[in-house]
C-alpha cells in the first residue's frame, strides 16, 4: 500500500534534488534515498495513528475529543478489546448501536445482563464501588458474574473510574444535570437520578435484554439466579417481605430487581415512568407502591413477584441465615459515610463466616452486626430542607 502512495512524492523529491544539485552523483543519490526514507516513515506513522484513532473510536475507547452529544445526552461505551473491529466499523454510529455492543459483550447466553449505576461520589477510591466489586470476588460462585456486569456511569469521573476497575463500562450522561455528587435522599437531584434510571432500563428491555438491576450498595454473597421465580416478568426485592411473593402489600425496593424482556415488562416500565407525572415529588419506589395494584398491571397480564428477604435481605430486614443469603442491601440507610461504615462491617462479617469450618457454617449462630450507624432515624438528618414561605405583611 505504501508503494502505491509514494511515487508522486518521491519523483518530486528526485527532480528537486537534481535541479539544485547540478549532477552531484553519489551525494544526489544519497539525498534522494534519505528523502524517500523520511517520507516513508512519516506516511507510515500517519497511517498508524489514523488506524489506531479510528479503531479506538469504533471500539468505543475514550479518545480525547471524541465525546459526542446528541438529543440532550451522550453515551460513551467501552467494550471488550476482542470485539470484531470490522463489524463495528461497518455498522451505524448511533447511540443505540453502541449500547447494543456493550450489552452484547456482557450478556449471558439467554441475553441477561447485570446492571448497576454509578456516580462520582460512589465511584471514588475506597467508596461504594470498591466494596461492591469485592463482594463479587469473595462471594460463593459470584466472581464469574462480574463477566456479565455492566457499570452504567452517570458522569465522566465515574466513567473514568470504571475503566480502571472493570471491563464493561457505559457512560450515560444527561446534559444539563450534574449527577456527580452525593444525591441526598428525596432531594431534586436524587429524584432525577432515579427516574433517569427507570427510563434507561426501559430502553434495555426494548433492545431485547433481560436484566438484573442492582444498586452498587447491594453486596453479592451468593449466585441469586437459582432463587428467582422462573415464571415472573418482573420481580423485585423488598424492604419488608410478608412471606407471600404474590402479596402486593409487600414493600418493594427498587435497588434490586430481575426483569425479563417482553411486551408486558416493556409496557410496565413505560407506565411506571409516565406515572411520575401523576405523583410529582415521589421517587420511583414510592410510585411503584402506588401503582402496583393498578388495573393496568392486570390488563397487560404482568406477572409480578416479590423476593424473599431470606435470600435478598437488607438493613431494613436483614437475612438471618448466612448459609442462605444471596444479597444484602444497605437500604434504610442515608448518608454516604454512614453507609460505608456499615457496609465494611457487613463484608467483614461475611469473611468471618467464610473462615468457619464447613460443619460450623451449617450450625453457626453467627449473625450480622449491622445495621449500626444505618437506621430509619438517619433519614431525619438528610431530609430535604423545609420550604421557606414568605408571608407578605399588610
Amino acid at each position: 500500500m505504501l508503494n502505491t502512495l509514494l511515487p508522486t512524492t518521491t519523483t518530486t523529491a528526485t527532480a528537486t534534488t537534481t535541479a539544485s544539485g547540478g549532477g552531484g552523483g553519489g551525494a544526489t543519490g544519497n539525498s534522494v534515498l534519505f528523502v524517500r526514507r523520511i517520507a516513508t516513515v512519516a506516511l507510515f506513522a500517519s497511517l498508524c495513528c489514523f488506524v489506531i484513532y479510528r479503531g479506538g473510536e469504533n471500539l468505543g475507547l475514550m479518545i480525547p475529543g471524541s465525546f459526542s452529544s446528541s438529543r440532550g445526552s451522550f453515551f460513551l461505551p467501552v467494550n471488550n478489546v476482542n470485539a470484531n473491529i470490522s463489524a463495528v466499523a461497518a455498522s451505524s454510529d448511533s447511540e443505540e448501536y453502541k449500547l447494543e455492543n456493550v450489552l452484547k459483550n456482557a450478556a449471558m447466553d439467554d441475553k441477561t445482563v447485570i446492571l448497576t449505576t454509578l456516580n462520582e461520589a460512589w465511584a471514588a477510591p475506597n467508596s461504594v464501588v470498591d466494596l461492591f466489586l469485592e463482594s463479587f470476588r469473595i462471594g460463593d460462585h459470584t466472581r464469574r458474574l462480574l463477566n456479565h456486569l455492566v457499570i452504567v456511569a452517570l458522569d465522566e469521573k465515574a466513567f473514568s473510574r470504571c475503566l480502571a476497575v472493570h471491563t464493561h463500562c457505559y457512560a450515560l450522561v444527561t446534559e444539563g444535570v450534574d449527577f456527580s455528587k452525593e444525591a441526598y435522599f428525596m432531594f431534586p437531584d436524587y429524584l432525577k437520578m432515579m427516574w433517569r434510571r427507570i427510563d434507561f432500563l426501559r430502553v434495555v428491555l426494548e433492545m431485547g435484554y433481560n436484566f438484573v438491576f442492582t444498586d452498587a450498595d447491594v453486596m453479592w454473597f451468593r449466585d441469586p439466579f437459582p432463587h428467582f421465580h422462573e415464571d415472573a416478568d418482573f420481580q423485585i426485592a423488598c424492604d419488608h417481605f410478608s412471606g407471600d411473593p404474590d402479596d402486593v402489600e409487600n414493600r418493594p425496593n427498587g435497588g434490586f430487581s430481575h426483569v425479563r424482556s417482553n411486551n408486558r415488562s416493556i409496557e410496565f416500565y413505560k407506565y411506571w415512568y409516565s406515572s411520575r407525572e401523576k405523583y410529582p415529588g415521589l421517587h420511583d419506589q414510592d410510585v411503584l407502591n402506588n401503582i402496583k395494584s393498578d388495573s393496568f398491571i392486570w390488563d397487560i397480564d404482568l406477572n409480578m413477584k416479590f423476593l424473599d428477604t431470606t435470600y435478598f435481605g437488607g438493613f431494613c430486614e436483614p437475612s438471618k441465615n448466612l448459609s442462605e443469603v444471596c444479597t444484602m442491601h444497605a437500604n434504610c440507610c442515608f448518608g454516604l459515610e454512614t453507609k460505608l461504615h456499615d457496609l465494611r462491617i457487613l463484608l467483614q462479617d461475611w469473611k468471618n463466616f467464610l473462615s468457619l469450618p464447613p460443619a460450623e457454617k451449617i450450625s453457626s449462630k453467627l449473625s450480622w452486626r449491622v445495621p449500626q450507624n444505618c437506621s430509619l432515624d438517619s433519614l431525619r438528618r438528610y431530609a430535604p430542607p423545609p420550604v421557606n414561605i414568605t408571608v407578605e405583611q399588610t
